[in-house]
């Protein structure tokens, strides 16, 4: 470059200096832009209200899970702790299999990175699906999940409240009739 061009690079470290510049800006409103326009989670009836709280599980310190259905778990973590897991598609085959592991690249499973691994029992092919939400349940909202999915009768039945049937009442016989 022995001429600069409308006297902005005089050096070839300069224009060097530029280019790197704008190579850094572009890549930079590149991210911004994709994070915008990524879907938030929505709400819907199948996995419920999803609240604005997230919360995380210690990774060592799953104890346990209960399966739902093949998009809902419930796990249980030391301290008598349970969470509600919501995952971002059905996993199928998820009932059947002999086990989960939950991976995250940190040691703590939250929604967004981290994923439920199982072993699918259709061909015993490892599938991975990522975690939708995480929240923390309170004392009665276990129960209400497990009467929700199927897993757990109510104990209370109320039985329904008698209504009266037309047409049911008893004609009285004239006694002087008879005679």
């Amino acid at each position: 470059m022995d001429e600069p061009a409308c006297g902005l690079f005089t050096t070839d470290s300069n224009y060097v200096k530029v280019v790197l510049k704008q190579i850094v800006l572009v890549s930079s409103l590149c991210t911004i832009v994709a994070c915008a326009g990524a879907n938030e989670p929505t709400d819907s009836v199948e996995t419920g209200a999803i609240d604005s709280r997230r919360d995380c599980i210690p990774e060592p310190s799953i104890r346990g899970y209960t399966v739902l259905d093949e998009q809902n778990l419930i796990v249980d973590s030391s301290g008598r702790r349970r969470y509600h897991v919501v995952l971002r598609r059905r996993a199928y085959g998820l009932q059947n299999s002999l086990g989960v592991v939950f991976d995250s690249p940190t040691s703590r499973i939250c929604s967004g990175f981290s994923d439920v691994v199982f072993s699918n029992s259709f061909g015993g092919r490892t599938e991975a699906v990522g975690i939708l939400d995480v929240r923390l349940l309170g004392p009665d909202e276990e129960e209400d999940l497990l009467i929700k999915f199927g897993k757990k009768e109510p104990e209370i039945k109320q039985t329904p409240v008698p209504r009266e049937v037309e047409g049911a009442e008893v004609e009285e016989l004239d006694p002087a009739a008879s005679e």
